[in-house]
């Protein structure tokens, strides 16, 4: 991501808004999935929730040039399928050439920002079904906390249940992210154990009036297996955040991938804020998990 080519993405921006469209209207779309029935997106859309800690900086990803030369790097990596992000992001990348052959997927509720008195509240701020539709992109995420302490948590399923409907009207997928959530003190956390992301998965597998165009995207807990037994539709793992020990995470990724039902990795921040900085070596990792190769060295006679 050079200077000029940031600075070409600002003028388009500025003076050809419609180039937008045409990069839409013209990209090389894929099969949501390929013949390996794996998939690996990487997530970028974070910012608009104003989740923008890393670790330790807590504005790790408000640097636009930083997390677009990031997104960059990821998505010329061999075994990367595409991205999962909000409009602004996406558009920068189709301005950028960058979503060719790639799979897109667009998060529709941001409302919810990290902080907030109202982040249960997971309002529809961000892509609906119909401009996924006409943008050409091949599905929607929809995050959905419930908190069973919150009468908004109501609203929420509404509305991921219309959404659900109205994407699979379309023909599209509807990737959900469900947690069983508590607010405390004005503190959201989600709830990990393999009993709630089961209970969250109950809920989420029956929003929607149509579930044939569903897929779940769900955190790595203990007793995945148990989690997998829950339900019959695809599923990707999310990343969740991104920590000091790389390797446990990427070996908890490896055996969670190995479960009946798993697709593969929705991850961001791990992958494009790894410690040592090297975004193309963390993502080849998680590609090599996503799609081990099967050869191995002959043994000796």
């Amino acid at each position: 991501m050079t200077d000029a080519r940031f600075d070409a993405l600002r003028s388009t921006r500025a003076e050809r808004p419609a180039a937008v469209l045409e990069a839409a209207g013209a990209r090389r779309r894929r099969p949501f999935l390929d013949e390996s029935r794996r998939l690996l997106l990487v997530a970028a859309d974070h910012p608009a929730r104003a989740a923008l800690s890393v670790r330790a900086d807590p504005l790790a990803m408000a640097d636009r040039y930083g997390l677009l030369d990031r997104l960059l790097v990821a998505l010329s990596r061999p075994g990367v399928d595409g991205v999962l992000a909000t409009a602004d992001i996406v558009e920068d990348l189709l301005i950028l050439g960058a979503l060719e052959d790639k799979v897109v997927v667009g998060s529709m509720n941001r409302g919810g920002l990290q902080g907030a008195s109202f982040e249960l509240d997971d309002r529809f701020t961000a892509y609906d079904a119909e401009t996924i539709e006409a943008m050409g992109l091949d599905g929607g995420k929809m995050l959905c906390r419930i908190a069973l302490g919150d009468p908004g948590s109501l609203a929420t399923l509404e509305s991921c249940g219309k959404a659900v409907t109205e994407l699979a009207r379309r023909r599209r997928v509807a990737m959900i992210e469900p947690f069983m959530s508590v607010s405390t003190d004005g503190r959201t956390t989600n709830q990990l154990t393999a009993e709630a992301v089961i209970a969250s998965v109950a809920v989420a597998a029956g929003l929607g009036a149509v579930s044939a165009y569903t897929w779940l995207k769900l955190p790595v807990v203990d007793q995945m297996d148990r989690v997998m037994a829950a339900t019959t539709l695809p599923t990707v793992l999310l990343g969740g955040d991104p920590t000091e020990r790389p390797d446990e995470t990427y070996a908890a990724w490896e055996r969670a991938l190995c479960l009946p039902g798993v697709h593969g990795l929705v991850v961001g921040r791990a992958l494009l804020y790894p410690p040592d900085g090297d975004v193309a070596a963390a993502v080849d990792i998680a590609a090599s998990l996503v799609r081990p190769t099967t050869e191995r060295a002959p043994t000796a006679p």
